[in-house]
Parts: structure tokens; C-alpha cells; sequence
């Protein structure tokens, strides 16, 4: 066992799948077992604990782990004193931002949130709905919700705070959004103690460097190709770089080779015309990872 142990949380139910997969492009392997809290993972250096998103902040805090992977919505909602080290824009179904949401029923005569004076919310972030509620000067009475709370209105609440990613499960209990409460995104936070000590702090630094370089290199793919001397400028001008293209030379002093990293959506488009151009040999490859 090393001397040195980094406790991280990862967290249980929607994030779990995706956050294993990000830290498997990563090069870390977790290992989860339905019997057990703690998942394997294949740096001896690191040891996991599987937590639920909401209360990852308040343990990261208490110093129970020294990190862990949450959203912001649920560091805000607990108001926990933590380290922010690196935003990662992923969730279970999109690489967008979720979104807290107020909505009420579709046939429901509120039409915005100062009609909401007096009436019932429903929400699992009691915390963000107040502090939204307050920001509008609204006297609401706002309840925690356990769980299925698009079915609530109008019987047993009168509005809902509810996150949504794509709005689907909205829709499908015929409700509409009055007003966006917030919008989160996935957050890898720390304790403040094991952010100031140096081996956990480069330990966090690391792996936030891995994780992130995975993100950025999401959706692109390296080109390379050989191209005549006196066709490189009409190239250039056709390539939407990363960066600036790299052009090396070859053997025959004629011809040059170029390599850049360009969006997987663009290369349908951009190959044709780079082969009109004067390109030849073009490959496309994948990439894992781009680190600025």
C-alpha cells in the first residue's frame, strides 16, 4: 500500500457510468461491485469511495474525502467550503449543462414567478429555490421532494424546481417552464487541507490535467497528408486548425507534410475539397487526448 492516499469520491446513480468512462480515457480503470461502496481502481495511490452527487460537497468538505467529482448545483445548494479544481462538461446524457428549472402545469394560471406568492414548491434543492425565490422577492412555501416530483403538480404542489437535460421527462408529465433557476455543470472539487498539502495537491492536479485533456479532444481527429510545395498556402487556407498546422518536410523537396487536429464533423466536408486542392496520402487518425 503507498504511503500517500488521495480519497476520492465518485459519484453514484447518473454520473456513475460516465464518470468511470472519462477516467477510463483518462488511463485509470475504476472497478465496480454491486456489493460494495468502495470501487477498485488501478492506481494504488488513489482509494474511492461511491457517493451520492448531493452529498459529495458536504464530505469533501468535512475532509470524510479529500475530493470527488459533483455538479455545482449541488455544491451551491449545500453552500460546502470547497476547492474548485477543474470544471468538466459532461453528464449522463449530454456535454451540456443541466438546468434547474421552475415550471408548472401547463393549464396552471401562473404565469410568472410572483404569481407564486404564497403557493407550494416541490424541489430537491430546497437551498437554490429559496435563494432564487428571495432573489425575486417571492413568499413561497418550498418542500423537499424525495423523488418523482414532474408528478406532483398540481395536486400536491403548485410548482416544481426540477433539472432537466433535455426537457423530455417535462414534456411527458405536460409541463412548461416558467423561468431557469440555474444551470450547473460537472465540478471536481477538494478539501481545502488536502488542497494545501503538496502531494495531494499535485496528485489533484494531475488527474484533473488527464480528465480535462480527455473533454478536449472529444468530437476531433488529427489529419495528415502530403501536399506539392506550391499547393501548401491553398491548403493552409482550407484547414480550420486547432492550432497553427505543423508542415515538415520530405524527402523529395517538392513535397511537404502537414498534420493538424480539426473537428470530426468538418472532415466530410473539408476532405473532398483538400483533395481537390493538391492533397494526397490524406489519413485521418483518432485522438485521445490534447493537452494545451
Amino acid at each position: 500500500m503507498a504511503d500517500n492516499i488521495l480519497k476520492l469520491g465518485i459519484p453514484a446513480g447518473s454520473l456513475q457510468e460516465s464518470t468511470a468512462a472519462l477516467f477510463k480515457k483518462a488511463g485509470y480503470s475504476i472497478t465496480f461491485s454491486s456489493r460494495s461502496y468502495y470501487p477498485s481502481i488501478d492506481d494504488d495511490e488513489i482509494e474511492c469511495l461511491l457517493i451520492r452527487a448531493q452529498e459529495m460537497a458536504r464530505y469533501v468538505e468535512q475532509g470524510v474525502l479529500d475530493a470527488g467529482i459533483t455538479g455545482r448545483d449541488w455544491v451551491v445548494e449545500t453552500e460546502a467550503d470547497v476547492i474548485e479544481i477543474c470544471e468538466l462538461v459532461f453528464s449522463k446524457v449530454s456535454r451540456r449543462p443541466v438546468r434547474w428549472v421552475l415550471c408548472v402545469p401547463n393549464d396552471s394560471p401562473i404565469k410568472s414567478v410572483q404569481d407564486l406568492e404564497g403557493k407550494r414548491i416541490a424541489t430537491e434543492a430546497v437551498g437554490l429555490t429559496k435563494g432564487y425565490l428571495a432573489k425575486h422577492g417571492v413568499n413561497a412555501k418550498v418542500e423537499f421532494s424525495w423523488g418523482a416530483t414532474e408528478v406532483k403538480p398540481p395536486k400536491l404542489c403548485d410548482a416544481i424546481v426540477e433539472v432537466t437535460e433535455t426537457g423530455s421527462s417535462l414534456r411527458a408529465n405536460d409541463l412548461r417552464i416558467l423561468d431557469e433557476v440555474m444551470q450547473s455543470t460537472t465540478r471536481f472539487i477538494a478539501n481545502q487541507s488536502a488542497h494545501c498539502d503538496p502531494w495531494k495537491r499535485e496528485k489533484l492536479d494531475n488527474i484533473a490535467l488527464m480528465l480535462q485533456s480527455c473533454l478536449a479532444a472529444e468530437g476531433k481527429v488529427g489529419l495528415m497528408m502530403n501536399v506539392e510545395r506550391e499547393h501548401i498556402d491553398t491548403i493552409l487556407e482550407l484547414l480550420p486548425a486547432l492550432q497553427k498546422p505543423t508542415v515538415s518536410s520530405l524527402s523529395d523537396p517538392k513535397w511537404a507534410d502537414i498534420n493538424t487536429i480539426v473537428e470530426e464533423r468538418f472532415v466530410r466536408t473539408i476532405v473532398p475539397q483538400l483533395k481537390a486542392a493538391g492533397a494526397r496520402g490524406i489519413v485521418e487518425y483518432p485522438i485521445n487526448k490534447i493537452i494545451e
